[in-house]
């Protein structure tokens, strides 16, 4: 029984030694099995995609997996000797080394299938981070998902190549014989003619659009614009009470029901306030400078001259700071023309019957009786002739060197008395003590001397006591407060405005509500909209596209090495940064500057008056501050002395969003701000370089060729100010792209819309905002999405080469 134990017991030892040597060799089977899986994973992950090719890409950076662990290489050796050493082991120990090695396995496989693992994961983090050239994830907030389906609306430039050879961004756009094209109004997403409406008394916040002026062109603008009203309309946070009020003041002018029932009562109250007039027989005969000084004070109201604070540009060039009150001619309500033979203006005497009509509608709604208004209209439009006259147009100014001439208010006084000088300018700067020996700078002293000659003969005239200046000044304030009055003197002033040949509509409520609030609550405004504009990423982009620039000269072709280093010196000394007023920083310093102001929520006239009380204290401030206030308003970048500043209203949506991707921003205001400094530093460059001409004939080039076949008659030339816009938008798109990389050198990956890659979405993007309104849209001779295939072209950038298989195409273009 013993020995036949003993038997079992070695035939038991026996068939678990090979278990073990089956389970082993299966074991390091399954190991060769799972490597060779991952080194297959690991490929198919390399060539999912194939990554872009820029002109100076930044570097992506990818971890290489391991093909061979060296620890399991040793593991394995190890195991393979104690297999040989465990053949000569005494069988006693046998079981014990069995189920120690058993349990030893058992740990090193759950080890080695945990490492897989997550080398697996490790492995498709790795492929969502750097799929599509970079890109980490797609951005999901609100704003990109809006951004996205706009794109998903508009024409993709990789996938419809042949609209952006004849995409149209207007219908008057410069064409040759229209070459056909007026595609623009098929395109997916790009709506037709949005005209101006007129503002009726029951339009108060119309479908406002995304700033879409003509058929397909964004109008900067009217996107600032938009954009403010969507934060005075918004509610979505605790504000302070500086905010409560403008917004307060925001939807009391949008209340037209409100001030279509107060009718011309506020203005009546306001005329007897000020001591009544003789339209209505009621006069108190009021002293004329009193009057005077009172409007310039309470009222914002000029009525022979027109005021303003700023530096004399003299100085800016020797770093001076100093601000003055500048003294020019106004603007005059009466139709005027200048006629250069006589270097004289004077009344368009067609003008003046639908001019007359208006003046005795206005007296008919003030309840003026129709027997007297003919001759206060009559005496009005003779004062205003009188005055028209001595006006001169800003460029026979110029010529004339009559502006910035510079003397004291004393000074002033004696070669205008009729004016008291120091007491209008007191009230109008009040609190501040100004004095005699003040500077004031005049813009037109032939003018100031002829006014005060007009208004002592008035004053002396037989009418006076009809009280002719009095009127004259009374209709002026009238034109002031219009905003404030019922839908009627607005449409007598847009009846006027069509009969003197304006084809203009009348902006929309709305836009002037905006407008409006800006005007008296501007720190207001400019406090939110800093919020949006200052941080991190637009400073860094202000900077990149600047730098970008300034490396873009280098590539030029100048006529010699002089005149770069002209254009480049004068290009370092520029300081480009982000146009910010640090005068007002939080919510604790705006409250008390807005604490006097009671904003009435169904009296829009007494807030209106209360707005230019406001305006009024903005312009004393002005003249000592010691930095230049910035313009909200502002979309266009611009230079001041030694600083090029780029104004916060570029940086709202759609344009521009903290969360869009880098490529989104650089591909819209990145190009728009590149687009502005060339147009400023233009002249420079035109005048030391031949890159326009080239750059301009290269585009125009490619142009042709997928256009018209080459030599085809119809073919022309550019002008030289087309070469020169065409260039302009060419190379702002390259800067934005450069600086773009740029960026992505400095803080590498980037987010995604719709999936798309770094460089597809940017020129993507860029073809969202490629129509820009500004002053010189007009001569683009093609289309700017074009730009994307001259850039695709002949350069691996792109992701997909750009054809149309419509059109004839020359493949032996050259890189421009």
């Amino acid at each position: 029984m013993a020995a036949a134990g003993g038997g079992s017991t070695r035939e038991t030892t026996n068939e678990k030694d090979k278990d073990v040597h089956a389970f082993r060799k299966t074991q390091q089977e399954d190991m060769l099995r799972m490597r060779e899986s991952q080194r297959e994973l690991e490929r198919a992950t390399l060539s999912q995609s194939e990554p872009e090719r820029p002109l100076q890409p930044p570097p992506l950076y990818q971890l290489p997996l391991p093909t061979q662990d060296p620890s399991e290489t040793q593991q394995q050796a190890q195991l393979q000797y104690e297999l040989q050493l465990s053949e000569h082991r005494p069988q006693t120990k046998r079981v014990w080394v069995i189920g120690w090695r058993l349990l030893l396995l058992l740990l090193l496989g759950f080890s080695f299938c945990a490492a897989i693992l997550g080398l697996i994961y490790y492995s498709q983090f790795q492929t969502r981070r750097t799929n599509q050239a970079g890109i980490e994830y797609r951005c999901l907030t609100p704003v990109c998902r809006s951004a996205s389906d706009r794109l998903a609306m508009s024409a993709d430039p990789f996938t419809h190549p042949c609209d952006y050879f004849l995409f149209t961004c207007g219908s008057d756009r410069y064409s040759p014989r229209s070459r056909g094209m007026q595609r623009g109004k098929g395109l997916p997403g790009r709506p037709l003619d949005q005209k101006v409406k007129v503002a009726g008394p029951q339009e108060s916040t119309p479908n406002k659009g995304l700033g879409l002026r003509d058929k397909n062109t964004l109008d900067r603008r009217a996107v600032l614009l938009q954009y403010l009203s969507e934060m005075l309309e918004s509610n979505d946070r605790p504000d302070s009470t500086a905010v409560q009020k403008a917004r307060q003041f925001y939807h009391s002018c949008l209340d037209t029901r409100s001030i279509e029932t107060a009718g011309a009562e506020p203005f009546l109250a306001l005329i007897q306030k000020l001591g009544g007039w003789a339209v209505s027989g009621q006069w108190n005969q009021t002293d004329f400078n009193s009057t005077l000084s009172t409007l310039m004070k309470d009222y914002a109201t000029f009525p022979f001259f027109s005021l303003r604070v700023g530096r004399d540009p003299n100085e800016i060039t020797r770093g001076r700071t100093k601000r003055y009150i500048q003294i020019d001619q106004p603007d005059v309500l009466i139709p005027i023309e200048w006629n250069n033979k006589t270097q004289k203006s004077k009344a368009k005497t067609e003008k003046l019957r639908p001019f007359l009509a208006s003046c005795q509608r206005y007296l008919a709604l003030l309840g003026s009786p129709p027997s007297s208004s003919m001759i206060h209209v009559g005496v009005f439009i003779s004062l205003s002739s009188e005055l028209a006259v001595a006006a001169t147009p800003l460029h026979h100014r110029l010529s004339k060197g009559q502006l910035y001439r510079r003397m004291t208010i004393r000074e002033l006084q004696s070669r205008a008395p009729a004016i008291d000088w120091l007491r209008c300018l007191r009230a109008a700067f009040h609190p501040l003590a100004l004095i005699e020996d003040d500077l004031v700078l005049l813009h037109n002293l032939p003018y100031i001397e002829q006014m005060s000659h007009i208004i002592g003969k008035w004053l002396t005239h037989e009418l006076r006591n009809s009280g002719p200046l009095h009127t004259y000044m009374i209709f002026h304030l009238l034109h002031t407060l219009m905003p404030a009055l019922d839908s009627r003197f607005s449409e007598t002033a847009n009846d006027l405005s069509v009969a003197l040949g304006n084809s203009e509509g009348v902006a929309p409520r709305w836009e002037q509500c905006v407008l409006e609030t800006e005007r008296g609550f501007d720190f207001v405004l400019r406090d939110l909209l800093r919020e949006r504009a200052e941080n991190r990423e637009v400073e860094d982009m202000v900077q990149n596209i600047f730098s970008s620039f300034k490396a873009k000269l280098h590539e030029f072709r100048w006529k010699d090495h002089t005149s770069l280093q002209f254009v480049m010196k004068k290009v370092q000394a520029l300081i480009s940064k982000l146009w910010i007023t640090n005068y007002i920083s939080n919510a604790s310093e705006l409250d008390p500057l807005f604490s006097k102001v009671s904003v009435g929520t169904q009296n829009f006239f007494s807030s209106y008056v209360q707005l230019l009380s406001l305006w009024q204290r903005r312009r004393s401030k002005l003249l000592t501050e010691q930095t230049d206030a910035a313009d909200i308003l502002s979309v266009t970048s611009f230079l001041l002395g030694d600083e090029l500043l780029v104004p916060m209203g570029m940086f709202v949506p759609p344009f521009f969003h903290p969360t869009y991707p880098r490529a989104m921003n650089y591909g819209v205001i990145g190009f728009l701000i590149a687009k502005d400094i060339l147009h400023l530093l233009l002249p420079d460059i035109n005048s030391q370089s031949e890159a326009v001409y080239d750059v301009g004939e290269c585009v125009w080039t490619h142009y042709l060729s997928v256009t018209q076949k080459a030599g085809q008659a119809g073919a022309f030339s550019l002008s030289a100010a087309q070469q020169q816009e065409v260039w302009v938008q060419y190379s702002a798109l390259q800067i934005a792209l450069q600086a773009y990389y740029r960026s992505l050198q400095e803080h590498p990956g980037d987010t995604s819309i719709s999936g798309l890659s770094h460089t597809r979405l940017f020129l993507t993007s860029f073809t969202q905002v490629n129509c820009d309104s500004d002053p010189y849209s007009q001569l683009m001779p093609l289309e700017p999405s074009f730009l994307i295939t001259v850039i695709c072209a002949k350069s691996d950038l792109c992701p997909t080469k750009l054809h149309c298989h419509n059109r004839t195409q020359q493949h032996t273009l050259k890189t421009c």
